[in-house]
């Protein structure tokens, strides 16, 4: 597993002016005063959690609810709120973003307390340059364009209470890349035969912190990458890519120097990259 190349001694991109979504500012924290360990006394951020995920199924209720008592850092009955960098700290009943402060408190609209658990499927083919056979070919991945944010993202999403990891990051791929809310049971079908080994063969690139820019002092993504490769593109070169779900576009992407993703995605994508070149 991959997992040095994406280290990251602190965040950028959740310490942005705007909160998504919202109209709320961040309280700024410059790099030097990102650690925890580091003293900040005038830090005073603003606590935000979105009006859209209160009371829905899939969050965490308010902490301060009488009777809601979370089990941090365990398995909480079918919620993972493990964390892959290690053991969170807890203060005054709130965990604490192990990377550090992001200039806001509470979930935003992130629907768990702690951790935020996600999968990422890097599906990769090889392309060759016909023009010029002496050329080596180039690495492409299935890149979907995000809806909230307008970016280019892997085709990942959130992993449901008591879901294998893997299992999410394939049903994550055809939803967004496929569209296959909408697939018929004919399409699907012919889907499972064609995937079945395909997808039982995905090596696991990345496990760890996200630096996402929903990401709060209280909540925050992480994600197990793996990849999908076709080596021979018999498998997913024929495909009829359609966007899906939360995606509004979705395409084959050439992975470049200058490539710019969503979060943390770019770092996965170039473990990906230096995994197949080396």
């Amino acid at each position: 597993m991959i997992r040095s190349v994406l280290t990251m001694p602190i965040h950028f991109k959740c310490r942005s002016r705007l909160y998504p979504r919202s109209s709320v500012e961040r309280f700024p924290v410059p790099d030097d005063k990102v650690a925890w360990s580091t003293e900040f006394k005038e830090y005073k951020p603003p606590i935000y959690t979105s009006p859209s995920i209160r009371g829905q199924s899939w969050a965490d209720p308010d902490i301060d609810e009488t009777n809601f008592k979370p089990k941090w850092n365990s398995i909480d009955e079918n919620v993972n709120r493990e964390s892959y960098t290690g053991s969170y700290e807890v203060v005054n009943g709130y965990p604490l973003n192990p990377v550090g402060r992001t200039g806001i408190c509470g979930r935003g609209v992130l629907g768990r307390w702690g951790p935020n658990h996600a999968a990422d499927p890097v599906v990769t083919r090889w392309k060759y340059n016909e023009t010029d056979i002496q050329k080596k070919p180039i690495l492409q991945f299935i890149a979907i364009k995000r809806r909230d944010t307008g970016e280019w993202a892997l085709p990942g999403g959130m992993v449901d209470p008591g879901e294998k990891v893997a299992a999410t990051a394939i049903r994550e791929f055809q939803e967004e890349a496929l569209n296959a809310l909408e697939a018929s049971d004919e399409i699907k079908n012919v889907w499972k035969q064609k995937f079945e080994h395909f997808f039982s063969n995905g090596n696991k690139i990345y496990s760890g912190y996200v630096d996402d820019p929903r990401n709060t002092d209280n909540a925050w993504m992480e994600t197990v990458a793996y990849n999908f490769h076709d080596e021979t593109g018999s498998i997913v070169s024929a495909l009829q890519l359609q966007a899906g779900d939360d995606a509004v576009g979705v395409q084959w992407v050439d992975i470049t120097q200058d490539l710019n993703l969503y979060a943390s995605h770019k770092d996965i994508v170039n473990a990906v990259y230096t995994k197949h070149r080396s």
